[in-house]
């Protein structure tokens, strides 16, 4: 046998059972080496790739269970994919937003009513995500589709199957809250200096928002617009009756202003 060959049956033995961990400090081993080009990679949680021996060293082979989306999210295995032909499917998109929702830093700085948030270990892998997606996804009047988890469960800061559900744009804006707006008083109230009394006010449903009137107390402004509001949600409700699901549209007609909102 030649010192090369010698030399590469040497080689071939000494790496075998090499470790190293990739970019997202995944662990993996080589359990098979034909050459440089040519070596089978396993990782922890059993997944195998084929790769090539610089990669390994360097990192770079990746795991469909790397938790690359904020340290968390994974993609898995199964038949969705985050691109097709080289676009962002709406699966990964919808999952990807809601991760982004739950655990950017840079998002909370912005929109603070998502901190404390969080996705139910089920859906960390985007397969599970993407199979309920397809199931419950639908569409009305070419509105944005947005994916709501607290209409169903009031206060909810979960993402899971059992709490989620889609909405269009125009039932999901009535639950919006401008918490930055009304400062310190009940939902629906703001205090008028001009003559220290207090307006009611709401959205019409329309972006339009409306007063309700002016009221001596906080109390009463917000009644009234507890009132409004109510009639406002089953108003919708009936409207889209036909064309939402079943228990988004009793969701609604059983949703509750409350003074602490």
């Amino acid at each position: 046998m030649s010192n090369s060959k010698i030399e590469k049956a040497k080689q071939k033995q000494e790496r075998i059972g090499s470790t190293n961990y990739n970019n997202f400090g995944s662990k993996m081993t080589i359990i098979k080496y034909t050459n440089t080009s040519n070596i089978l990679v396993k990782f922890e949680n059993g997944y195998t790739v084929k790769a090539n021996y610089l990669n390994f060293k360097t990192g770079e082979i990746k795991s469909p269970y790397d938790k690359s989306v904020y340290n968390i999210g994974y993609i898995g295995e199964g038949k969705y994919k985050p691109k097709i032909n080289s676009i962002k499917t709406e699966q990964y998109n919808s999952w990807y937003d809601m991760m982004k929702r739950c655990y950017s830093n840079v998002l909370h700085k912005k929109r603070p009513t998502y901190i404390g948030c969080t996705v139910c270990d089920e859906w960390h892998n985007f397969q599970n995500f993407a199979k309920w997606y397809d199931k419950n996804y639908y569409e009305i009047e070419n509105q944005r589709m947005c994916l709501d988890k607290d209409i169903l469960h009031k206060g909810n800061k979960i993402y899971s199957p059992e709490t989620c559900i889609f909405v269009p744009q125009n039932i999901n804006s009535l639950f919006t809250k401008t918490n930055a707006l009304r400062g310190k008083y009940p939902i629906g109230v703001r205090f008028r200096k001009d003559c220290n009394k207090y307006n009611s006010c709401c959205s019409n449903g329309n972006k339009k928002r409306i007063c309700l009137g002016v009221y001596n107390t906080p109390e009463e402004a917000f009644y009234v617009y507890k009132n409004y509001k109510e009639n406002l949600i089953k108003q919708i409700a009936d409207k889209y009756k036909n064309k939402i699901p079943q228990k988004l549209y009793n969701a609604m007609y059983k949703y509750k202003v409350e003074i602490t909102d």
